[in-house]
């Protein structure tokens, strides 16, 4: 392949090997994400991407970069001593990712043949983080030697205002006009005007002055005495027209940030447990939650990953809250607000929307709101209002917050219209999908790239395409507005719901059971015809209940013959189909929140043993994979001794469903639920690995209380010991 330097002038900053990919959102995968390690941060509407050393440089993916509101504020900014790298010595995000630290030193520095500085000498510190659209950098050099040292230490930068589908791989006719750079004093001034309208600025302020500044390098000429240290301080902001981001003293920076997250962790229960590499599991994934909720104008959301996806998502803000649900129910409420708020109200064919519809992805950026990408506020989802009509009722039924679910039932009404209403499109009582224009997604299920819907033979897939999970989240969020209605008082309506479901599951249970598979077709065609390909999307089936006990054992062994289950997980596609490829991104590939769904639906039909072993292959690979996070996918390779998973080279880490896919399986292995009319705490059935001797459980709201729990394993069960109860909480354990 050749590479294809792109002029700065012309687009985003980077070098690129050209390949063909076949759908226009799928991300461009020049290279891989994994090559480096890549360093993230972020907070609220801003979130960067760093190599190890702390700096951002144009290689790879060329995805590195300072991002705010869907565009690039910064595309270089490396940190160079007398014109050379400094060496690495550690790099690594604090546990609560609200720091990035980086220990570098210098290496041997040489002018005209003579050594100036030996290796070891000057010890550098980097410190960055990100705060209200600023980005703070602290830099302390000491010098261990014991003699005086003077050098130069220089940081160069640029801006290209790149929108996010440019670095993803969209190529664009015409861009805006980059405006000539002001420096003044100890700032530099980078500016955009984008054919949207909008002048988006980057603010580079300095301190102290340095020796020297241009558009593009800020140089400093230092002279450290023995034993002496000094220090830098950088700002960035991200200013688009005139909201200028206030900017603070980097430790006033710090500790708001630090104060910002504690106060965050005190709001959901604590889990410890005797496993050290279990608990490091733990702690990453809460802080990446931690991090990728985002204050919006209609409550705080998850936003789905870093770098691609740092936006809200309907489907993976409902399945985020869903396997967190039972840890802080917060998150959901916040979900369900922003959800409700910006459900579809009249129909738009270039949006996909329609009344009732739940949002799929709302974008900001310049090619969003010119209408280049569909996704200013776009609605091609399938399953996000079903998942929509599930998290309501779960989320009632995990506070009893009678006053929250009335004002929800008006937008749950909606959902279940939309569904009998467009999602229906055939009137065969299965909801379909298709898109109705050419710029939106092909696929709507949350497998949605071009290939991932297909016949046996490979056949691509004529609509309108009824999925098979989609058909098993119809039936529970009929089941689920069931529930609702009787808690508001219709049961009338209660009755004509559950008779509804009550079809579908029959319905489903005859039309899409594959026998000779032992597995439910993968979707049925706009002729009724069933793709009969084994994936995991059968597995789905499970979580949702509408799986007969029958076909559900046959499930079962088909998940976890040699085909499916890859030793790390289960993959997306049976290893014998036409189109599997363990490095796709749908058709072959293991997703953790994939399987903690399957894990979920194995504990609701009482194969514990089989739900276990996905915990089991997931925490394995939690312990070899970088700051021990779960990506949103990785390869489906076969598990190898002595190796961990193969990385997905375009994977989003953090991804907030792959961040709470732990939380969904200790719920699934412990069997909680919960009835909040008494209120009442379930464990059914629980169970611990033999890596798990015990779990404590602390701060568990239930109901108006909280209590603190430990659960131990024995031998043939696991024992419930309430460590401390607030209020009155019953505690049911059924072994």
């Amino acid at each position: 392949m050749a590479n294809c330097p792109v002029s700065p002038e012309a687009g985003p900053e980077r070098v690129e090997e050209v390949i063909q990919v076949k759908n226009r959102w799928y991300v461009l995968a020049t290279a891989a994400l994994s090559e480096d390690r890549p360093r993230v941060l972020k907070h609220g509407e801003t979130f960067a991407v760093f190599d190890r050393m702390g700096n951002i440089r144009p290689y790879g993916l060329g995805e590195e970069g300072l991002y705010h509101g869907g565009t690039r504020f910064l595309s270089k900014w490396e940190l160079t001593v007398n014109e050379r790298q400094p060496m690495l010595l550690n790099s690594s995000v604090r546990e609560d990712n609200s720091l990035l630290s980086v220990d570098l030193t210098t290496p041997d520095l040489y002018k005209n043949g003579r050594l100036l500085i030996a290796r070891g000498t000057i010890y550098l510190s980097r410190e960055q983080l990100l705060w209200e659209g600023v980005h703070y950098e602290h830099v302390r050099l000491v010098n261990y030697s014991e003699a005086p040292v003077s050098l130069n230490l220089e940081w160069q930068f640029a801006a290209d205002f790149a929108d996010i589908f440019e670095i993803r791989g969209v190529s664009r006719e015409q861009r805006g006009t980059r405006l000539p750079a002001r420096t003044k004093d100890a700032q530099v001034f980078l500016a955009y005007q984008g054919l949207d309208g909008v002048r988006r600025r980057t603010r580079l302020t300095f301190s102290p002055v340095p020796a020297r500044l241009t558009k593009g390098q800020a140089a400093y000429h230092l002279k450290l005495p023995p034993g002496g240290q000094t220090d830098l301080y950088v700002t960035v902001a991200c200013q688009v027209e005139r909201q200028a981001p206030k900017i603070l003293a980097f430790s006033e920076a710090a500790g708001q940030a630090e104060d910002a997250l504690k106060t965050a962790r005190t709001s959901g229960a604590k889990i410890y447990t005797s496993n050290e590499q279990f608990n490091d599991w733990l702690n990453r994934s809460v802080a990446d939650l931690g991090m990728l909720m985002t204050q919006t104008p209609h409550g705080c959301y998850p936003y789905a990953g870093v770098p691609w996806f740092s936006t809200p998502f309907g489907r993976d803000g409902l399945i985020t809250a869903l396997e967190y649900l039972w840890v802080n129910p917060d998150l959901a409420r916040g979900v369900l607000t922003f959800l409700a708020e910006t459900q579809a109200q009249e129909e738009n064919p270039e949006q996909d929307a329609e009344p009732g519809k739940i949002l799929h992805e709302a974008r900001e950026g310049e090619m969003a709101a010119l209408g280049e990408v569909p996704f200013q506020r776009y609605y091609g989802s399938v399953d996000a209002t079903p998942l929509f009509i599930v998290l309501a009722e779960a989320y009632f039924r995990r506070t009893g917050d009678r006053d929250f679910l009335a004002a929800l039932w008006p937008h749950v009404l909606r959902a279940l219209d939309w569904l009998d209403r467009y999602g229906d499109q055939d009137r065969d009582g299965f909801v379909e999908y298709q898109s109705h224009t050419p710029l939106g997604l092909q696929h709507q299920g949350w497998k949605d790239s071009d290939e991932a819907v297909f016949h046996a033979d490979g056949r691509p897939v004529r609509g309108p395409i009824a999925l098979c999970e989609v058909q098993g989240y119809v039936y529970l969020a009929k089941k689920s507005a069931a529930a609702l209605a009787l808690a508001l008082g219709e049961p009338e309506r209660a009755r004509c719901l559950e008779k509804q479901a009550t079809t579908l599951k029959r319905r489903f249970n005859r039309l899409f059971w594959c026998a000779d598979l032992d597995t439910y077709a993968l979707a049925l065609d706009g002729d009724k015809q069933p793709c009969r390909v084994r994936a995991s999307n059968a597995g789905h089936a499970l979580w949702s209940g509408i799986a007969s006990w029958e076909h559900a054992h046959r499930l079962v062994r088909t998940l976890f013959s040699e085909d499916f289950y890859s030793g790390w997980g289960i993959r997306t596609l049976a290893r014998s189909e036409a189109r599997y490829n363990p490095m796709s991104y749908h058709n072959g590939s293991v997703w953790p929140h994939d399987n903690a769904l399957i894990a979920a639906g194995l504990a609701r039909y009482g194969f514990k043993n089989q739900a276990i072993r996905i915990l089991t292959g997931l925490f394995d690979a939690s312990i070899v994979l970088d700051l021990h996070r779960l990506p949103e996918l990785f390869c489906g390779f076969k598990r190898l001794a002595g190796q961990g998973p193969i990385l997905y080279p375009v994977a989003c880490a953090p991804q907030a469903w792959a961040s709470a896919a732990v939380f969904c399986l200790l719920q699934a292995i412990l069997g909680i639920s919960f009835s909040p009319e008494k209120p009442q705490l379930y464990f059914n059935h629980p169970r611990l690995p033999e890596y798990l001797e015990w779990v404590e459980i602390h701060n568990l709201r239930v109901g108006q209380g909280s209590v603190d729990l430990i659960l131990r394993r024995h031998p043939r069960d696991v024992g419930v010991n309430v460590l401390r109860k607030d209020k009155e909480v019953e505690i049911a354990v059924i072994l």
